[in-house]
Protein backbone atom coordinates (compact mmCIF):
# COMPACT_ATOMS: atom_id res chain seq x y z
CA UNK A 1 0.00 0.00 0.00
CA UNK A 2 3.27 2.52 0.89
CA UNK A 3 4.18 1.72 -2.55
CA UNK A 4 1.17 3.11 -4.21
CA UNK A 5 1.23 6.30 -2.23
CA UNK A 6 5.48 7.02 -2.95
CA UNK A 7 5.17 6.00 -6.79
CA UNK A 8 3.57 9.04 -7.61
CA UNK A 9 5.37 11.20 -5.00
CA UNK A 10 8.47 10.42 -6.20
CA UNK A 11 7.41 11.05 -9.80
CA UNK A 12 6.62 14.32 -8.69
CA UNK A 13 9.66 14.79 -6.87
CA UNK A 14 11.89 14.16 -10.37
CA UNK A 15 9.28 16.53 -12.18
CA UNK A 16 10.56 19.25 -9.42
CA UNK A 17 14.27 18.35 -9.61
CA UNK A 18 14.23 18.27 -13.21
CA UNK A 19 11.77 21.24 -14.19
CA UNK A 20 13.02 24.40 -15.91
CA UNK A 21 11.32 27.54 -15.97
CA UNK A 22 10.22 30.21 -18.18
CA UNK A 23 9.82 33.90 -17.46
CA UNK A 24 7.98 36.06 -19.56
CA UNK A 25 9.44 38.32 -21.49
CA UNK A 26 6.52 41.22 -21.26
CA UNK A 27 7.85 43.76 -24.34
CA UNK A 28 7.15 40.61 -26.31
CA UNK A 29 3.91 39.61 -24.88
CA UNK A 30 0.31 40.62 -24.40
CA UNK A 31 -2.90 39.12 -22.88
CA UNK A 32 -6.53 40.19 -23.96
CA UNK A 33 -9.78 38.96 -25.88
CA UNK A 34 -12.38 40.14 -28.42
CA UNK A 35 -15.73 40.77 -27.68
CA UNK A 36 -18.54 41.33 -30.61
CA UNK A 37 -20.76 44.62 -29.98
CA UNK A 38 -23.70 44.77 -31.30
CA UNK A 39 -23.73 41.61 -33.36
CA UNK A 40 -21.72 44.33 -35.83
CA UNK A 41 -18.26 44.70 -34.63
CA UNK A 42 -15.44 43.29 -32.73
CA UNK A 43 -14.21 45.17 -29.73
CA UNK A 44 -11.00 44.09 -28.79
CA UNK A 45 -9.11 44.51 -25.11
CA UNK A 46 -6.29 43.60 -23.42
CA UNK A 47 -4.70 43.50 -19.69
CA UNK A 48 -2.08 45.95 -19.45
CA UNK A 49 -0.93 44.34 -15.94
CA UNK A 50 0.38 40.50 -16.45
CA UNK A 51 2.54 37.97 -15.16
CA UNK A 52 3.25 34.43 -16.38
CA UNK A 53 5.01 31.51 -16.34
CA UNK A 54 6.08 28.17 -18.15
CA UNK A 55 8.00 25.34 -15.72
CA UNK A 56 8.71 22.07 -17.81
CA UNK A 57 11.48 18.90 -17.52
CA UNK A 58 11.77 18.33 -21.02
CA UNK A 59 13.95 20.21 -23.35
CA UNK A 60 11.15 20.46 -25.92
CA UNK A 61 8.35 22.19 -23.69
CA UNK A 62 6.19 19.30 -24.57
CA UNK A 63 5.02 18.88 -20.53
CA UNK A 64 4.95 22.09 -20.00
CA UNK A 65 3.05 24.02 -17.16
CA UNK A 66 1.20 27.27 -17.71
CA UNK A 67 1.16 29.93 -15.01
CA UNK A 68 -0.49 33.60 -15.70
CA UNK A 69 -2.33 36.04 -13.55
CA UNK A 70 -3.69 39.28 -14.64
CA UNK A 71 -4.49 42.44 -13.20
CA UNK A 72 -8.53 43.42 -13.77
CA UNK A 73 -7.58 47.26 -13.01
CA UNK A 74 -5.25 47.20 -15.90
CA UNK A 75 -8.03 46.60 -18.43
CA UNK A 76 -7.74 48.06 -21.34
CA UNK A 77 -9.69 48.93 -24.40
CA UNK A 78 -9.07 52.34 -25.56
CA UNK A 79 -12.30 53.34 -24.46
CA UNK A 80 -12.12 55.23 -20.70
CA UNK A 81 -15.66 54.98 -20.12
CA UNK A 82 -15.69 51.56 -21.09
CA UNK A 83 -12.85 50.43 -18.71
CA UNK A 84 -14.53 51.63 -15.88
CA UNK A 85 -17.73 50.60 -16.60
CA UNK A 86 -16.05 46.80 -17.12
CA UNK A 87 -14.29 47.67 -14.07
CA UNK A 88 -17.31 48.17 -11.82
CA UNK A 89 -19.27 45.85 -10.06
CA UNK A 90 -21.77 45.04 -13.22
CA UNK A 91 -18.94 43.36 -14.63
CA UNK A 92 -15.49 42.33 -12.94
CA UNK A 93 -15.94 44.05 -9.79
CA UNK A 94 -12.43 44.92 -9.93
CA UNK A 95 -12.67 46.05 -6.41
CA UNK A 96 -13.80 42.83 -5.12
CA UNK A 97 -12.23 40.10 -7.56
CA UNK A 98 -8.49 42.20 -8.53
CA UNK A 99 -6.90 39.23 -9.97
CA UNK A 100 -7.81 36.90 -13.36
CA UNK A 101 -5.70 33.50 -12.95
CA UNK A 102 -5.07 30.66 -15.22
CA UNK A 103 -3.58 27.32 -14.23
CA UNK A 104 -2.91 24.46 -16.74
CA UNK A 105 -3.60 20.92 -15.85
CA UNK A 106 -2.43 19.46 -19.25
CA UNK A 107 -0.96 20.10 -22.50
CA UNK A 108 -1.12 17.35 -25.02
CA UNK A 109 0.75 17.61 -28.44
CA UNK A 110 -2.26 17.70 -31.74
CA UNK A 111 0.25 17.74 -35.04
CA UNK A 112 3.29 19.57 -34.96
CA UNK A 113 4.17 22.71 -32.94
CA UNK A 114 0.04 22.48 -32.34
CA UNK A 115 -0.86 21.42 -28.71
CA UNK A 116 -4.39 21.56 -26.55
CA UNK A 117 -4.13 23.36 -23.13
CA UNK A 118 -6.98 22.54 -20.38
CA UNK A 119 -6.76 23.99 -16.99
CA UNK A 120 -8.65 26.26 -15.02
CA UNK A 121 -9.84 29.84 -15.28
CA UNK A 122 -10.53 32.12 -12.27
CA UNK A 123 -12.23 35.13 -12.59
CA UNK A 124 -14.96 37.42 -10.66
CA UNK A 125 -14.18 34.42 -8.20
CA UNK A 126 -15.42 31.61 -10.66
CA UNK A 127 -13.20 28.93 -11.56
CA UNK A 128 -14.17 27.18 -14.35
CA UNK A 129 -11.80 24.39 -16.95
CA UNK A 130 -11.09 25.73 -20.22
CA UNK A 131 -9.72 24.26 -23.34
CA UNK A 132 -7.29 26.87 -25.16
CA UNK A 133 -5.43 26.16 -28.94
CA UNK A 134 -1.54 26.51 -28.37
CA UNK A 135 1.06 26.89 -31.20
CA UNK A 136 4.50 26.79 -29.73
CA UNK A 137 7.34 27.90 -31.62
CA UNK A 138 10.92 27.05 -30.81
CA UNK A 139 12.78 26.63 -28.35
CA UNK A 140 15.56 28.59 -30.16
CA UNK A 141 18.86 29.53 -28.83
CA UNK A 142 19.46 33.16 -29.43
CA UNK A 143 22.87 35.10 -29.27
CA UNK A 144 22.44 38.24 -26.58
CA UNK A 145 24.39 40.88 -24.68
CA UNK A 146 24.37 38.53 -21.93
CA UNK A 147 25.33 36.01 -24.04
CA UNK A 148 23.20 32.41 -24.90
CA UNK A 149 19.56 32.68 -24.36
CA UNK A 150 16.82 29.98 -24.83
CA UNK A 151 13.55 31.34 -26.08
CA UNK A 152 10.22 30.01 -26.81
CA UNK A 153 7.14 31.34 -28.15
CA UNK A 154 3.63 30.56 -27.40
CA UNK A 155 0.12 31.82 -29.43
CA UNK A 156 -3.07 31.19 -27.16
CA UNK A 157 -6.63 31.16 -28.27
CA UNK A 158 -9.68 30.16 -26.75
CA UNK A 159 -13.04 30.75 -26.53
CA UNK A 160 -15.13 30.99 -23.27
CA UNK A 161 -18.53 32.65 -21.84
CA UNK A 162 -18.85 35.46 -19.90
CA UNK A 163 -22.11 34.36 -18.39
CA UNK A 164 -20.22 31.45 -17.15
CA UNK A 165 -18.13 33.81 -14.77
CA UNK A 166 -21.21 35.70 -14.42
CA UNK A 167 -19.41 39.07 -16.25
CA UNK A 168 -21.95 41.43 -16.94
CA UNK A 169 -25.97 40.90 -17.66
CA UNK A 170 -26.03 43.31 -21.01
CA UNK A 171 -27.83 41.26 -23.46
CA UNK A 172 -26.14 39.34 -26.29
CA UNK A 173 -27.48 41.66 -28.87
CA UNK A 174 -25.03 44.30 -27.19
CA UNK A 175 -22.31 42.54 -26.26
CA UNK A 176 -22.02 38.74 -27.13
CA UNK A 177 -21.65 35.93 -24.54
CA UNK A 178 -19.01 34.76 -26.25
CA UNK A 179 -15.28 36.05 -25.64
CA UNK A 180 -12.31 34.92 -27.72
CA UNK A 181 -8.83 34.86 -25.32
CA UNK A 182 -6.21 35.80 -27.18
CA UNK A 183 -2.62 35.98 -25.40
CA UNK A 184 0.95 35.46 -26.84
CA UNK A 185 4.03 35.27 -25.19
CA UNK A 186 8.18 35.18 -25.33
CA UNK A 187 9.54 33.59 -22.64
CA UNK A 188 13.27 33.15 -21.90
CA UNK A 189 14.56 29.74 -19.95
CA UNK A 190 15.85 30.89 -16.15
CA UNK A 191 19.46 29.53 -15.05
CA UNK A 192 18.87 28.14 -11.61
CA UNK A 193 19.95 30.91 -9.66
CA UNK A 194 17.72 33.46 -11.06
CA UNK A 195 14.34 30.81 -10.67
CA UNK A 196 15.51 30.22 -7.15
CA UNK A 197 14.83 34.10 -6.74
CA UNK A 198 11.47 33.76 -8.48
Amino acid sequence: MKRLFLTPAIALFAFAAQAQTWAVDKSHSKVGFTVTHLMLSEVDGNFKTFDAKVTAAKPDLSDAVFDLTADVNSINTDNERRDGHLKSPDFFDAAKYPTLTFKSKSFTKVEGKKYKAVGDLTMHGITKPVTLDVVMTGPVTNESPRGKQEKVGFKVTGLIKRSDFSLGTIPVTVVSDEVELKAAGEFTKQDGSVAEKK
